[in-house]
């Protein structure tokens, strides 16, 4: 039997698998985003989305590429700013009127924090690092309940790495906010089963994209990793969008409060 391609997704196979569906998307920044390999993927599986920028610098990326799905909406949001979120959770819900899945895919930290020794973060850094990278989930999960209980249930999907669950080299105040962000998802999970809204995150691999380059070292990572994994390669966004298909359709019905690990199975390695 031939060896499938890692990066071919059997589109024939998936094509209307979420027809009907809807779904907003936070985290698209560049056509490199893992947040836009996973749109594409639920586009082509018959979802309708919704795209979120902040800033004008953001802007004309997230346009240009929002607009090559049809019936895209594109809305500015600052997920610091609470009234900015419910402003693009009003629009959504007069455009499309429910929601099925929300794609988390939002991180920050100051650059000054990812090199060095976790000892010296600043405590501006680390709140910033934390409110952007981990109660962003709690804040937009809880503004997008009324628009999941409309469509009878939801699935809110977000984006983690092993820094959260072991120290990595320069991950630093990133790694504490995904803990809190796994930790958070969990939680969520558990509060909001009783609506069918189920709450799951993928733990991908290091993957060259626009918010990666700055981590200090990021380029002995990788190839470290291509060397270590069972697969013997690095990860694809390919591979991490397909797990979010899934993991928005009903095929995984019966999970929550999971993170699923995208990463060539380096997760299981010891020495």
């Amino acid at each position: 039997m031939p060896v499938t391609e890692v990066n071919e997704v059997p589109q024939a196979a998936l094509k209307g698998l979420l027809a009907g569906k809807t779904g907003l998307i936070f985290g698209v920044a560049h056509k490199t985003s893992i947040a836009w390999s996973i749109a594409q993927a639920l586009s082509a599986a018959g979802m309708r989305l919704a795209f979120t920028y902040q800033g004008e610098r953001l802007e004309k990326n997230v346009r240009d590429l929002a607009e090559t799905l049809e019936g895209s909406l594109i809305l500015p949001c600052d997920v610091t700013n609470d009234s900015e979120i419910q402003s693009v959770f009003d629009a959504v819900g007069n455009e499309f009127g429910k929601l099925d899945t929300l794609i988390h895919s939002v991180a920050f930290a100051k650059k000054e924090d990812l090199s060095g020794s976790f000892v010296d973060t600043s405590r501006d850094g680390y709140l910033l690092a934390q409110d952007i990278s981990a109660y962003s989930l709690t804040a937009l999960t809880k503004a997008a309940v009324p628009l999941f209980e409309k469509a009878g249930g939801g699935s809110v999907v977000t984006l983690t790495y092993l820094g959260g669950e072991r120290v990595v080299e320069n991950y630093n105040v990133m790694g504490v906010a995904k803990a809190a962000l796994e930790m958070s998802m969990r939680y969520l999970a558990a509060d909001l089963g009783q609506k069918n809204v189920r709450v799951n995150a993928i733990s991908a691999g290091p993957i060259k994209t626009l918010a990666a380059r700055g981590i200090s070292g990021f380029s002995n990572i990788l190839g470290y990793m291509e060397e270590h994994t069972p697969l013997k390669r690095s990860t694809e966004t390919g591979e991490v969008a397909d797990t979010a298909l899934f993991l928005a359709s009903h095929l995984s019905r019966g999970v929550t409060g999971e993170v699923i690990h995208v990463d060539s199975g380096f997760h299981i390695m010891g020495f």
